[in-house]
């Protein structure tokens, strides 16, 4: 069956919002399809995702810092607002096939990233006056789970990369690539509420110092310290990708297979550690002394590998039915700032009674997704595609900083070519995404969870244009 006359424009109309909200910090799906054309190929794009996500703390939640007090107690069950933060991200792919045997290629895109926000309108505790703060006023009263004195949990992560690409095809049904790729990665992240115990700004122990619920304030300023702050600065370094592509363009038929590996840095976080004041000198923890100087020194950040597998055919004329698996390794990422490692560690020897700590962010599961569906051409002008999908997620409980489990997906996509050589496509892809049970840092690694996140969704939208010369 000969199906030459699926063109180029139509092998490209399964992109749309692919990869627009994935496990993890996932986001862009690192496609190397626009590498993949044949000739010279230019194109740029930018996808939109707008999620709702939003929960209800657990019955029975209890505070990170042992809160014999049940302070927590009043806030069980109460609703938690919208945190997921609007966002949009860009890519461009640029291809010259310099002879018949190799090609080159640069594709730019942001692959990892988070932004999210609590509301500090959620419900606060409402503490007796039996378990009043005793760092002044009535701080604890202003309060809540993801929220302490009037300002949220919030975290925003960024990546950019830069892919490097060289072609060799030795014939017309394979080629072999590979190349350097140069990556960013900057970020903030800000910890407010009882969810995290001493590291949001708020402590209710019998086993650190105090068995009063209680605030902190500069140990030298007399400030409040609302909670944990961290800033990423900008940092770059460099990865590599491999693969391997075949195909029989009489059938339509393209198969691909691309690794991606991790990239390794070492930064400054900028941190700014909740240190109380001298009512703490007599706790178990060393970090709460008034003489405690946090010691300074590199946090290891690892973006994760990852393999994608790509698989398209005609089966029909004009007709294309399409497939992407895609596998990260987020199992083995974690993040713990330094500052923010001594503080878990000295948390954890007082109330468990082990130097082990925790880390800020981490996932113990690998992500699996697959995006799917079929493009058909509707003339020489228009065409269109039909698309689904799903992702494994990464765990449950998932982190308080992005908590949904994996999605399913439905899409639609639309291609107008108003010349042989240009195309503008258009897509919606709408998520149904998986019930999540919350958990903050201290708690990794254990079933307990603080909030439920269910029958969340998302929407994404993307706008891409491309030239063929």
């Amino acid at each position: 069956m000969k199906l030459k006359t699926l063109t180029w424009a139509i092998l490209l109309i399964g992109v749309p919002t692919t990869g627009a909200f994935a496990a993890a910090m996932d986001r862009s799906g690192q496609s190397i399809g626009a590498f993949l054309q044949p000739n010279n190929y230019f194109e740029a794009g930018l996808s939109v995702l707008d999620a709702d996500v939003s929960g209800n703390m657990r019955d029975g939640w209890n505070m990170p810092s042992n809160d014999t007090a049940k302070s927590g107690a009043d806030i069980s069950n109460s609703h938690l607002g919208d945190m997921a933060e609007s966002f949009h991200f860009a890519n461009f792919a640029l291809k010259y096939q310099v002879n018949e045997n190799v090609s080159m290629g640069l594709i730019y895109d942001q692959p990892f990233g988070a932004k999210a926000a609590y509301s500090a309108n959620d419900q606060k505790h409402q503490v007796s006056p039996t378990f009043s703060p005793v760092l002044g006023g009535d701080d604890v009263l202003n309060t809540g789970a993801f929220h302490n004195d009037g300002e949220g949990t919030s975290v925003e992560v960024n990546t950019q990369s830069l892919s490097f690409i060289m072609g060799y095809q030795p014939n017309e049904n394979w080629n072999i690539y590979a190349g350097p790729v140069y990556q960013t990665v900057k970020g903030d992240v800000s910890l407010r509420g009882s969810v995290y115990g001493p590291f949001g700004g708020i402590m209710c122990s019998d086993k650190i110092g105090t068995v009063f619920c209680s605030t902190f304030k500069d140990k030298d300023t007399g400030q409040p310290i609302k909670g944990y702050d961290a800033s990423i600065p900008e940092e770059s370094e460099f990865g590599y990708l491999a693969g391997v592509a075949f195909q029989i363009p009489e059938i339509a038929l393209k198969a691909s297979l691309t690794y991606r590996s991790e990239i390794d840095y070492k930064v400054d976080v900028n941190e700014r550690m909740p240190q109380p004041n001298s009512v703490f000198i007599e706790s178990g923890v060393p970090e709460f002394s008034r003489d405690y100087v946090y010691t300074s020194g590199k946090t290891e950040i690892t973006t994760p590998q990852s393999v994608n597998l790509d698989f398209q055919s005609g089966i029909m004329e004009n007709t294309l039915a399409f497939v992407n698996v895609r596998w990260v390794d987020w199992s083995k990422f974690s993040i713990r700032p330094h500052k923010f490692g001594q503080l878990a560690s000295g948390l954890t020897q007082a109330v468990a009674g082990t130097p082990r700590g925790f880390d800020l962010i981490a996932y113990d599961k690998d992500q699996i997704s697959a995006t799917f569906g079929v493009a058909r051409k509707l003339n020489d002008k228009f065409a269109l595609s039909l698309l689904g999908g799903w992702d494994s997620g990464a765990g449950n409980p998932t982190s308080t900083l992005g908590p949904t489990e994996g999605y399913w997906s439905a899409g639609l996509g639309g291609q107008y070519s108003p010349t042989p050589a240009t195309f503008i496509q258009a897509g919606a892809r709408y998520f149904w995404m998986g019930d999540a049970q919350a958990q903050s840092a201290s708690w990794f690694g254990t079933e307990r969870y603080d909030a439920d996140f269910k029958d969340n969704t998302a929407i994404g939208y993307s706008l891409k244009i491309g030239y063929k010369f």
